[in-house]
């Protein structure tokens, strides 16, 4: 069966204590079926200075899924790791990675707003050298051994739990992440579909004497709704999707690469456009077997402000008259 992924960034477009609260609880609940059913993997994702809520603290959500279920990944898609600090950092993922036996995957990204460098005090023009610094604090800490760090000894415990140390990869769309990727022999996680990006990276493994691999996406990305009426569904909440596909769009330049970037302007256009998708369960099977098993489904339960019970009945429906018919039986637990 194809990877079967949870996506979650929890915006809103109208916050407010309690509802945020409901959709942050609703998603933990949600996770907790996904694992129990077999679905692979959740995704999640981190922004700031946003007014939607969008997930700011991707890592305490991990950690809350981890609790809340046995085998069941969670990939952090991406992490803007300058904007941590990198020892704190290193701490949190091998916590995070113990807690989970090893279920965290970090894809580090550099970001592509200035306003979120601006809210931590970052330094946008300098986000090259501070993404450098905290890869390389990550890779040495997590060996449990001393090293220099800012002109001083300092050791990172405890180690975590994969060895040599948490599944790592560099995400982007530029040349930059590619030779950082492969100078450091990291795995290289293109934001789009770009093999010649993954052809480049390789040249530079040649080059630099590393070894590695490329996490490819698909060439066409789709973010899933299941329903079965998908018209009554566009009608009552496309709004919802259209507020996500908007909001992500007005953050990115032309220089940027992502395999979900709309241009749609209407709920029309991006029904018309193809990323977000509502679809039956027949029609969910279908692309499950277009997929194979190297592909991938990708859910988006709560997607730009869904209403919980909506998320609720399309996961129902995932688990319920899909995952069955595609090499995986509900109540997979055990």
């Amino acid at each position: 069966m194809p990877v079967t992924v949870l996506r979650f960034n929890l915006v809103d477009p109208s916050p407010t204590a309690d509802t945020l609260g409901a959709r942050y609880r609703a998603a933990l609940e949600m996770a907790a079926f996904a694992d129990d059913r077999g679905l692979t993997t959740v995704q999640t994702e981190e922004h700031h200075a946003t007014t939607n809520g969008w997930m700011p603290s991707p890592l305490a959500f991990a950690g809350a899924v981890f609790g809340a279920t046995r085998r069941i990944n969670v990939t952090v898609s991406a992490l803007i790791t300058p904007l941590h600090d990198p020892l704190r950092l290193a701490e949190d993922i091998a916590v995070l990675d113990l807690l989970s036996g090893g279920r965290l995957v970090t894809v580090a990204g550099i970001g592509y707003r200035p306003q979120e460098y601006a809210a931590h005090g970052k330094d946008w023009k300098g986000r090259g050298a501070l993404q450098d610094e905290v890869l390389a604090t990550l890779l040495a800490a997590w060996t449990g051994e001393p090293f220099r760090y800012r002109d001083r000894t300092v050791q990172v415990t405890p180690r975590p739990y994969t060895r040599p140390h948490p599944l790592l990869l560099i995400g982007g769309s530029s040349r930059a992440a590619a030779r950082r990727a492969a100078r450091l022999g990291l795995p290289l996680f293109p934001s789009a579909h770009l093999p010649e990006l993954e052809a480049y990276y390789q040249e530079r493994c040649a080059a630099y004497g590393t070894e590695g691999w490329v996490l490819q996406p698909a060439a066409r990305t789709r973010l899933l709704h299941v329903s079965d009426d998908p018209d009554r569904t566009w009608a009552t909440y496309g709004a919802h999707l259209l507020h996500e596909a908007r909001t992500y769009a007005s953050w990115q330049s032309d220089d940027i690469r992502s395999a979900v970037r709309s241009g749609a302007r209407d709920v029309a256009e991006l029904r018309a456009e193809g990323i977000y998708r509502v679809v039956t369960p027949d029609a969910c099977v279908r692309m499950a077997e277009e997929a194979g098993p190297q592909g991938s489904l990708v859910l988006h339960p709560l997607c730009g402000g869904m209403p919980v019970d909506e998320g609720w009945r399309s996961l129902h429906l995932f688990a319920e008259q899909v995952l069955p018919r595609i090499g995986a039986g509900a109540g997979g637990g055990g």
